[in-house]
């Protein structure tokens, strides 16, 4: 017996809303700050590498420990916004880095609020630092 039309539709579109939620899942993970600790901490670090690219922006640091932690900037727009354009710090530099730590204390991300470089500061979320 052949299905009715509206409940082929309505079949379809169930299936593509459900994978679109799934697909987007991963995309979601670090967006926003559900997945990071409350409390801004301090880091001295190492830059060892930097990705300015979309979706997010992001150095890669070693910190006084010789550990590897990925440190989340802002959105491209503004990351720019802040300053942290192309050029503005390379591998070698001492950073240091105000920010949240994952809640996951097995992955060693930060999501930065402000790095500081030379003795300059780069304010990703201004509103967030706290006075």
């Amino acid at each position: 017996m052949k299905k009715p039309a509206s409940f082929r539709v309505l079949l379809l579109t169930s299936a593509l809303a459900a994978s679109s939620v799934t697909l987007a899942m991963p995309a979601m993970a670090h967006h926003g700050w559900s997945w990071a600790e409350s409390e801004e901490v301090v880091m001295e670090a190492t830059i060892t590498a930097i990705s300015l690219n979309p979706p997010h922006p992001e150095l890669t640091v070693t910190d006084a420990e010789g550990r590897e932690w990925v440190i989340e900037l802002g959105n491209p727009g503004r990351t720019s916004r802040a300053g942290f354009v192309e050029g503005t710090a390379q591998p070698g530099d001492a950073v240091t880095i105000l920010g949240n730590r994952s809640l996951n204390p097995e992955e060693r991300v930060m999501k930065a609020v402000r790095i500081t470089l030379a003795g300059t500061n780069y304010d990703f979320y201004p509103e967030r630092i706290d006075a």
